[in-house]
């Protein structure tokens, strides 16, 4: 039935080693003493300031779930580099009923690997015509973010469970903007979204949920309460006393 979540829990489920870089992160600590995250809506972003966590949680739901950890399908298969958190195996996320016909990782840090690893799938006897779901073209012949849009316009298909890790690192405030009405056709096509970032724009979505990752673990934010719409905002109403405050000379 539409409506329901593909994912709609997320937990740790006993004691990381202490040698496991996850393990010192304040919302991994949170997740063993709340007993978990409860999702309930669509669209769930995880904002925060760098190192708090926001990638190193997402990559491992990820991972759990069965997405290549470098991004991309369930069924990619390679490895360029083995980056990821052990978090994920002390992971445990709660399915919903259903389970989604389309999936897809989209790490902003390893994106270049994933476009690599389908030219060489596309130059491979018997597995030629993958790019057509991609657009036709290699993401590689392409600017970054115009690879970006094309992953998210011609391969996200609906009924599908999306994790996005900083999908804004390669998009101008226009494309950002563009992509917002891609995740809202994609959500009216029974979809799902997690998705870690730092964009302003993006969390604005409507109806989204927005959880705050910060020394004190994790807790739900309405969207003109994050640090990120609150900064941008002031910036622009008054530019030139925000230059003054940060580039004053003492």
């Amino acid at each position: 039935m539409f409506g329901e979540l593909y994912v709609d829990a997320i937990r740790v489920a006993g004691e990381l080693p202490p040698q496991e870089y996850a393990s010192q992160l304040p919302v991994v600590r949170y997740l063993q003493q709340s007993g978990g995250l409860r999702l309930t809506k669509r669209v769930t972003f995880f904002v925060g300031e760098n190192g708090a966590g926001k990638s190193t949680l997402l990559e491992a739901v990820a991972v759990a779930l069965g997405f290549n950890p470098e991004g991309g399908t369930v069924n990619y298969s390679f490895s360029t580099a083995d980056s990821h958190s052990g978090l994920y195996r002390y992971l445990r996320v709660s399915r919903g009923v259903r389970r989604q016909r389309d999936g897809y990782f989209l790490r902003a840090e390893s994106f270049y690997n994933a476009a690599s690893y389908l030219d060489e799938l596309e130059r491979t006897p018997g597995c030629g015509g993958v790019l057509s779901s991609y657009g036709g073209r290699s993401l590689h012949r392409q600017s970054h973010g115009e690879s970006f849009m094309a992953l998210v316009e011609n391969r996200f298909g609906g009924e599908g469970l999306y994790l996005l890790d900083e999908p804004e690192a390669a998009l101008s405030p226009m494309r950002q903007m563009e992509l917002l009405c891609h995740i809202d056709a994609l959500v009216k096509r029974d979809s799902q979204f997690l998705i870690s970032t730092h964009s302003p724009i993006l969390m604005a979505y409507p109806g989204a949920e927005i959880w705050e990752l910060s020394s004190e673990g994790l807790r739900r934010v309405d969207y003109r309460e994050t640090e990120h719409y609150q900064i941008t905002r002031r910036f622009l109403e008054d530019p030139e006393r925000m230059l003054r405050y940060l580039l004053e000379e003492d």
